[in-house]
């Protein structure tokens, strides 16, 4: 009798390249019972029913947030293994609980993965640094491996591609479930393949021009030195740019952190944070400071703020990064 598989994923690029990588390792049940969702739905182990004789597999979601069904797992009899690298807070210490957990602001969960199968399937993990915001840790694994200059500009796009897709308040803002997309991904041992004769490619990429095009020209809400936030309308397209305009900000302001408050379509706000190497407060502290905030050491996110607490979170925004992105910059520079 095989084993039953389960395997929660974040719907994300750095999530679906992660499970990719597994798969095509032959680390997964072919029948492998998947649960994913829009990138902010990280508390999916609630979803997972799992017991004796059963392993679940979790990817690029925090423990820190899952830490109570993980427990309940491993106590109804089930084995978890666990790549992430996010904030992650206290492990079990259990004898079918596996941890490949690593914090480091370098490291995405498909980097963790490639570690793993030792590199059996980069190029999938190159295109998720990409896709998470890693440009630098992408093109040193890229170059690691010989990865051609013009292969590595088209692993970024898709990083991107698939990273874009993810963003959203519910599966009706996103352009495909990520369940969708991983039965997509599953005949392609190459991504390079992937982005040469899949449609899906093709929808994700005239989107992203349309929604971005959409997007340009915002000017911040708030500002500060060291620290710019904007504020988007409440559209659908607005919500899905969120992650890559953050990203596409921070790129242009290295030196200062970036907010980014996204209108929910029943009230409230997304929040989406970056900020620099070596600030003193990481995004994922700063985020952590609102009750449904988490993240990692330079990007992060809150998934909802009332009205009423926005002067709130733009007041320590612009408090928390006085000069600390010129201070890291210049240690950077020195380094």
């Amino acid at each position: 009798m095989s084993l039953i598989d389960h395997c929660a994923f974040n719907g994300d690029a750095d999530g679906l390249c992660a499970l990719q990588q597994l798969r095509l390792a032959g680390e997964l049940e072919a029948g492998v019972r998947l649960v994913s969702g829009v990138k902010r739905d990280i508390d999916l182990l609630r979803r997972v029913r799992a017991g004796a004789g059963e392993r679940v597999t979790v990817l690029d979601i925090s423990h820190a947030q899952n830490h109570d069904d993980t427990r309940r797992l491993l106590e109804s009899g089930a084995a978890l293994r666990y790549f992430d690298h996010h904030h992650a807070g206290d492990l079990p210490e259990h004898p079918a609980f596996e941890s490949f957990i690593d914090t480091a602001a370098d490291v995405c969960t498909s980097i963790l993965v490639d570690r793993h199968l030792e590199g059996r399937f980069h190029r999938w993990a190159v295109a998720a640094a990409f896709g998470d915001g890693l440009a630098g840790s992408a093109r040193a694994l890229a170059q690691r491996h010989g990865v051609a200059a013009e292969d590595v500009a088209a692993l970024e796009e898709l990083g991107l591609l698939l990273n874009y897709n993810a963003y959203g308040e519910s599966l009706a803002d996103l352009h495909f479930d990520p369940l969708v997309l991983a039965a997509e991904l599953l005949p392609y041992a190459d991504p390079l393949d992937f982005i040469r004769e899949s449609p899906s490619f093709t929808t994700l990429r005239a989107a992203h021009a349309a929604d971005m095009a959409a997007a340009q020209g915002q000017s911040p809400w708030r500002e500060g030195p060291d620290a710019l936030l904007y504020r988007l309308p409440t559209e659908a397209w607005a919500r899905r740019v969120s992650g890559v305009l953050a990203n596409q900000l921070a790129s242009r302001e290295p030196q200062r952190a970036i907010g980014l408050l996204s209108a929910k379509a029943e009230g409230g706000w997304l929040f989406s944070l970056r900020v620099p190497a070596g600030v003193e407060l990481a995004a994922d502290a700063f985020c952590r400071g609102f009750p449904t905030g988490g993240g990692r050491a330079r990007a992060a996110g809150i998934n909802h703020l009332d009205d009423d607490q926005l002067d709130e979170l733009a007041s320590r925004l612009l408090a928390s990064y006085p000069q600390q992105a010129a201070q890291a910059a210049t240690l950077e520079a020195s380094a």
